[in-house]
């Protein structure tokens, strides 16, 4: 070795000694950081709570942990002291951020708030409103998610001006009531008239059906002056009298228009234990106006129904199913199609709702969604925003770009952040991952023939993003207006012990064999395809090669997306024998019912490559008893439902995690198993932790399965990524179950079809 190379391990050496961890270097020096942070931005919230507040806190129904009250405190001071548009909760699952929310509520009903609306998803709109009954016993809640929506609105409308109640009011919609718009129809009169037309043979009086006022008669015009037939009125615009200003439209509600008979057989049908015969029975026996007057405004007068002679309609078993499931319906026998959010935004003054609460926020970061764009209309409407979220961030900086442009827009036109002259984000989001995010500036050299004297070459530059958030970003959009909250901040003794684990499964011999044909067969088609700059294949490809291993249970036809030609085609290996990973879920089960625990089991191949039937079928064979949660149970009804087979003693829950990712508290399942992750890192967060969440006392097991040297594991190693760069927006340095395969890269499709195409 020669001295300069001896020189330079040497120095080499002594950088390494040098370096030390970043969370031991945090742990070292942590507190003269953070007071050198605390000197030059001083906290919003420094620990010190207000008394006022924490003695409202106390009259609650339920009283808030320390940990909840301090988020509740720190929000407050935000939002009401320090008047900041908006505030993030960003608590890890299972902290109870829908009673943080309630508790903020109320705090600020108490300092003269009086009306909060609430953004909820759809299979938690009951939900809430249980939750808001259980913890202010004095708070009226009204939710506008049903046919009788319309109705509601008008109610409030006629509450512009009045006298404040002395209760806080609480107004939930459901995500998929976020759109902008309604169903209509005109309503234009015909107008008889007759005009006289000279032609070869005289005169001739013709019959005219003009289109006409409803209400003062005013002939309808087009832009020329030309009267406007009936029948050829267009319906492509809403329009009003020039004269009277009478509307020439009427909202309609869409399908069939319902007699009240069959709407209230319908209603009954919803209940448990209440089939068609039965809602006939009592049809018959009550009538359809006593019913309809019962399950609209006192359900446990209908529980406790009696007949002519006295006796108790339902049992006991069958009024207790009935009554829990009363406590998540909402029956509705109004009209009207009119979407809540239109109707805000149209009829109700700036300051008629003081709080809006944004449930699952994240769900609203899209660009294009039109439920994020109604979520935008409605933070400008009320003015403040608190928004809901476990998981911030998902690994781009642009995931918090419109986020942060729908609940506080005035904050990010200061920071230079504008709609462009056509009036699209496209520019300042782009702008916002540049200066915060990570952006890649990928040049590519290619020869070109377009030189008549000599061989040139073309260079072309395509602009990539990739996950990342810059401290910079952090300190200036996510530190101020947030707050954070774990669960292992709630206090020690309120959640058992949580463990991540990731098993790496082996293939059997002939389905290894198999893979790696698949494999190697669609690489070279796929890298056949983007020499001649072909991407279409790119999806196949890698879906393929991520399912495969686990569906090849049945035959495998590969053809390409545009062409149908045929790509390949492999054979299923197994039968009714189970595959490697199912094995592993079986032993995993057996093991935990040895245990007296149970196990939810996910997998995001519930469609085309539907792996629950199989699944259901083999974990039975194994002594097991399983229940399989699909999508065709209304999302109102999930919570119901599974309580329903945890009463009938299962032992397995088979799901696709999309299906319980948000707000249901899965406690009776302490032990989860991924037979896949799928690419959505909001899903995965939240889906791992529906059963580690207060009120669990069994200790909490996360289990990933992947199939070993395949592209499921490349799969989990960049979601690992991903949930690290997520999980910098919350403070946190990760050391999941996942860290192990953790390691630098793109999103995950594209560092996969680079490895397949290396």
């Amino acid at each position: 070795m020669s001295e300069l190379e001896t020189v330079e391990a040497e120095n080499h050496d002594t950088v390494e000694a040098n370096v030390i961890p970043l969370s031991q270097f945090v742990e070292d020096f942590g507190d003269g950081l953070l007071e050198a942070v605390a000197r030059q931005n001083p906290p919003v919230y420094d620990g010190h709570p207000d008394p006022f507040r924490d003695l409202v806190m106390e009259g609650f129904t339920r009283d808030p942990f320390p940990a909840q009250r301090d988020a509740v405190q720190a929000v407050t001071r935000l939002l009401v002291d320090a008047g900041e548009p908006g505030a993030v909760i960003n608590a890890e699952m299972g902290t109870g951020k829908t009673m943080m929310a309630i508790a903020t509520a109320g705090v600020m009903h108490a300092e003269g708030a009086r009306r909060f609306l609430v953004i909820s998803p759809p299979h938690l709109v009951y939900k809430w409103r249980r939750e808001i009954k259980d913890t202010l016993a004095n708070a009226r809640v009204w939710v506008l998610n049903g046919p009788d929506t319309l109705r509601k609105l008008l109610a409030m409308r006629e509450m512009v001006g009045a006298p404040a109640s002395d209760a806080p009011e609480f107004y939930i919609i459901g995500r998929v009531r976020m759109r902008m718009g309604f169903h209509w129809k005109p309503t234009v009169a015909s107008r008889r008239l007759y005009e006289r037309l000279e032609g070869e043979n005289g005169s001739v009086l013709t019959r005219v059906d003009a289109a006409a006022c409803p209400d003062c008669g005013t002939l309808v015009r087009d832009e020329e002056g030309n009267l406007i037939p009936f029948d050829r009125y267009p319906d492509d615009s809403r329009r009003k009298c020039p004269e009277c200003g009478a509307a020439w439209w009427s909202l309609i509600r869409p399908g069939r228009p319902k007699a009240q008979r069959e709407m209230v057989r319908d209603a009954l049908m919803q209940i448990p234990t209440i089939g068609q015969k039965s809602a006939d029975r009592l049809l018959g026996q009550f009538g359809e106006a006593v019913l309809e007057d019962m399950l609209s405004d006192n359900l446990y007068e209908f529980v406790n129904l009696m007949d002519e002679n006295g006796d108790l309609v339902f049992g006991d078993r069958q009024a207790a199913r009935i009554e829990r499931r009363l406590a998540t319906l909402e029956f509705s026998f109004g009209q009207g199609g009119y979407q809540p959010t239109e109707f805000i935004k149209r009829q109700l003054p700036p300051d008629f709702f003081d709080l809006l609460i944004v449930d699952e926020g994240h769900e609203y970061k899209n660009e294009g969604s039109a439920q994020g764009q109604a979520m935008g209309v409605l933070a400008n409407k009320v003015g403040k925003v608190l928004l809901l979220t476990g998981t911030l961030m998902g690994g781009y900086a642009s995931d918090l770009f419109f986020l942060l442009w729908r609940i506080m827009p005035q904050r990010m036109v200061e920071d230079g952040f504008r709609p462009n002259a056509r009036g699209s984000l496209g520019s300042a989001a782009m702008a916002f991952m540049r200066e915060h995010g990570v952006l890649k500036d990928i040049y590519k050299e290619s020869e070109s023939n377009s030189h008549r004297t000599a061989r040139g070459k073309r260079i072309t530059v395509r602009t990539a993003k990739g996950p990342g958030f810059g401290p910079q970003g952090i300190a200036r959009y996510v530190l101020p207006y947030t707050v954070f909250l774990k669960l292992k901040d709630i206090g020690s003794g309120v959640l058992p012990p949580y463990d991540e684990r990731y098993v790496d499964v082996a293939m059997e011999a002939e389905q290894a064999s198999r893979y790696r044909s698949l494999e190697s067969t669609l690489t070279a088609e796929l890298k056949q395809a983007l020499r001649t700059g072909d991407n279409s294949l790119l999806g196949v490809v890698l879906n393929t090669l991520l399912a495969w291993p686990d569906t090849c249970f049945r035959e495998e036809v590969v053809k390409h997306p545009r062409t149908r030609a045929l790509l390949s085609y492999v054979g299923s290996v197994f039968g009714d024998e189970p595959s490697p990973k199912e094995q592993a879920l079986i032993d995993l089960c057996r093991q935990q019912k040895a245990l007296g625990r149970r196990v939810l089991a996910y997998t995001v191949y519930t469609g085309t490559r539907d792996t629950t039937a199989r699944l259901k079928a083999l974990l039975q064979q194994a002594g097991l008893k399983v229940g399989v949660l699909k999508a065709s149970v209304d999302t109102s009804r999930r919570e119901d439902w599974i309580m329903e087979q945890v009463e009938k003693g299962i032992d397995v829950l088979v799901t696709n995690p999309e299906l319980v990712k948000t707000g249901l508290d899965l406690l009776d399942f302490p032990t989860i198993a991924f037979l896949q992750t799928g690419y959505n890192v909001y899903t995965l967060q939240q889906a791992a932790r529906r059963s580690w969440r207060i009120g669990q006392t069994q200790p909490v097991e996360v289990v990933f399965l992947g199939y070993a040297e395949t592209a499921q594991t490349a799969c989990l190693s960049l979601m690992a990524s991903k949930i690290a760069v997520s999980q910098s927006t919350s403070g946190d340095m990760p050391e999941t179950g996942l860290d192990v395969l953790n390691q630098d890269g793109d999103s995950i499709e594209v560092a996969l079809a680079k490895q397949l195409a290396a």
